[in-house]
């Protein structure tokens, strides 16, 4: 499978910035991407069009959204549908995002229909997952990934390979500097793959699992390097052209 080099650029950029970053990035690894890697941009809703702008027409290149709404339409002010990224182009999105559950409240109930509605909608999705440090402390990783997965992708019934890739992202490690170890990014998703294979059978074997959390281009080629690693999900890194470049081409 490809590995996925994803980029999150959360509520940073304006049209005219992602733009610059985004023809940067395409200039830097023009010619260079291995054919085992995929690039994945999730840019602010406001910068959408200028990616896909950018991507057009670029080979193992994609582009999707940050969040969106599980509905077709509807009084839900504030919010974006499925069939509304797709118009724009997308053909990705994320769910579950630590920000999303720990910042704006979401459950893993409203995670999980994300998830199904996104792929039922003709999306590709990454499901984030991740504990946060109490939880860690308290020997319960297992737990949380356990529970996570599979309220994540209980309206799961079917699934294509290639549709869905799982983010594993220590929410101690987001934005902080930290960064997981060797030893414990390999228990944790050796974790999420042991559980992967319970909820999704032989499938679980061709869903990536990205690790997120203060990934930086000094350390992406020994976490991509590791066992259960197949791509990278990068946060304030991946904002410069230059140093998400790095990343990518680790």
């Amino acid at each position: 499978m490809k590995k996925l080099m994803a980029a999150n650029w959360k509520m940073f950029k304006t049209r005219a910035q992602a733009q610059q970053t985004a023809n940067e990035l395409l200039g830097l690894i023009d010619g260079k991407l291995p054919s085992d890697r995929e690039v994945l941009i999730f840019p602010p809703f406001t910068a959408l069009s200028e990616v896909a702008e950018a991507m057009r027409g670029k080979q193992g290149c994609a582009f999707g959204a940050q969040n969106f709404y599980p509905r077709e339409d509807g009084a839900f002010t504030g919010e974006i549908s499925p069939a509304m990224l797709k118009d724009a182009g997308c053909t990705w999105a994320l769910a579950g995002h630590s920000e999303r559950r720990w910042v704006f409240g979401e459950d893993d109930a409203l995670v999980g229909e994300k998830v199904a509605y996104g792929l039922n909608q003709g999306l590709r999705m990454i499901l984030c997952i991740g504990e946060k440090i109490e939880e860690r402390k308290a020997g319960k990783l297992s737990q949380v990934i356990a529970e996570q997965l599979q309220k994540g992708l209980a309206g799961i019934k079917d699934i294509t390979p290639g549709d869905l890739a799982i983010a594993y992202e220590p929410v101690w490690a987001i934005g902080t500097g930290e960064v997981a170890g060797p030893d414990e990014i390999l228990d944790a998703h050796a974790c999420v793959r042991k559980e992967l294979a319970e909820i999704l059978g032989d499938t679980a074997m061709e869903t990536p699992i990205l690790y997120g959390g203060s990934v930086k281009p000094d350390n992406a080629s020994a976490i991509i390097a590791l066992d259960n690693v197949d791509g990278v999900l990068v946060g304030g890194a991946s904002l410069l052209a230059e140093s998400f470049s790095r990343i990518v081409l680790a």
